[in-house]
């Protein structure tokens, strides 16, 4: 796409020069230069972070634009159900009311009944996907979390995981996506055969995050080497996978330029980078980061912009609609096409105090910006349309009575 003389207009109007405001002609430049399709360097990502007042203006508008270029007026989410498989983990995050230790209120393990039931209620409703989560490898931590798998015939969590996965896609026809944590080759290739995608948040790449007092101090899983080892085997393996970072938790907006370059860099590699999620901290009560400030509405929007531009027309950019119910059409106008999945039968177990929003309410919410809405599956169109991703038979039958030619959900399957 090229610079044409209209958009020249409003980047002038929208930036105009001033000798306050020296670094206006390298904003400048980076709008131009993304709009033509050149990648962007970490420098370039670092100037579109401090951008504010029609600075912000003109990058929001630029990243609309590129997003209507590579997805074009289509914004989708996914129906699903959320399956807590276990609240037990290795790892306490300073943010995280999921996550329970054994003995605490609350901890749970779900039984294999337990599963059934909730993903047989979301099969009756017009769920397509069956989004596992949970800790990471808590038996290698508590004695306990390896007693109770061993009772239900196991010797690993990603075992069970992936027991229950192929359960629920026999007996329900969900399509399973395992938020995975930190795993191995070996893991990997073991959930592959039973998930449709995957996912694993880089969150950031900065290892500062991990010093004492810092939101990852003590948590292994954390290491961003680690995690993007993991992300990088899964590219190697050939599995669609779901990745972002998450914004407010300490780091400075140069860490958050690195991760996503990180990430693009991966995608680059192994094309497997199906959807990065932009998601705003939010502080919890009874966490280290009870008291910390939650990112704005404006800091969201500028950090979704600035991933568009990154990030590249084509990329699937997710912001969570309920972690900003009153603001989240703005990510819209920053650049999104995705909402995520949202549940008519579970809530959203990671963030509780905040309820998905309705379909309805969703469909209305981007009809308002010029958009439509459109259901998908946990494997995003341009990989259904993809045979190469259909990694075991099974998913990919049940992926083509799902789908339309296109890779979205079939009309006459669409729950409204």
């Amino acid at each position: 796409m090229t610079l044409t003389a209209a958009w020249r207009q409003v980047l002038d109007r929208a930036t105009p020069a001033s000798p306050l405001r020296p670094s206006v002609e390298g904003l400048r430049h980076a709008l131009e230069q993304a709009l033509a399709g050149e990648a962007l360097g970490a420098a370039q990502g670092y100037a579109l972070m401090e951008a504010t007042g029609t600075d912000l203006t003109a990058l929001m508008l630029v990243a609309a634009a590129l997003r209507d270029t590579g997805r074009g007026e289509r914004v989708t989410y996914s129906r699903k159900v959320f399956l807590p498989l276990t609240n037990l983990c290795r790892d306490r995050c300073g943010y995280c009311t999921f996550v329970k230790a054994p003995g605490e209120t609350d901890a749970h393990t779900m039984t294999p009944d337990e599963v059934l039931a909730v993903a047989r209620e979301g099969a009756r409703c017009g769920c397509k996907e069956a989004l596992f989560s949970l800790g990471d490898h808590p038996e290698w931590r508590y004695p306990e979390a390896l007693r109770q798998l061993r009772a239900l015939g196991y010797e690993s969590t990603p075992e069970y995981v992936a027991a229950m996965c192929r359960l629920v896609l026999e007996e329900t026809g969900l399509l399973p996506h395992t938020n995975c944590g930190v795993l191995s080759a070996d893991e990997l290739l073991l959930l592959r055969g039973v998930n449709v995608s995957m996912g694993l948040m880089l969150e950031n790449v900065s290892p500062r995050l991990l010093e004492r007092g810092g939101p990852h101090f003590g948590c292994e899983t954390k290491d961003p080497r680690v995690r993007l080892e993991t992300l990088t085997r899964a590219g190697e393996l050939g599995i669609a996978m779901t990745t972002g970072i998450l914004i407010g938790i300490g780091e400075t907006y140069q860490e958050r330029v690195d991760s996503l370059i990180a990430i693009r860099e991966l995608h680059r590699r192994y094309g497997h980078i199906q959807e990065v999620i932009i998601q705003n901290f939010r502080a919890k009560p009874r966490t280290r980061m009870a008291g910390m400030a939650e990112p704005t509405t404006l800091d969201m929007a500028r950090t979704v912009a600035m991933a568009r531009l990154l990030l590249g027309p084509d990329m699937n950019i997710q912001a969570p609609p309920n972690l900003n119910a009153d603001g989240c059409q703005v990510y819209l106008l920053a650049g999104i096409n995705d909402w995520g999945g949202v549940s008519p039968v579970t809530r959203d177990y990671i963030n509780p105090e905040a309820p998905w929003p309705e379909v309805a309410r969703l469909r209305q919410l981007t009809q308002e910006t010029g958009q439509a809405l459109h259901e998908r599956l946990a494997l995003y169109p341009e990989y259904v349309r993809n045979s190469a991703w259909e990694l075991a038979p099974a998913l990919g039958r049940r992926v083509r009575e799902l789908s339309d030619e296109e890779g979205y959900v079939r009309k006459e399957l669409e729950a409204w």
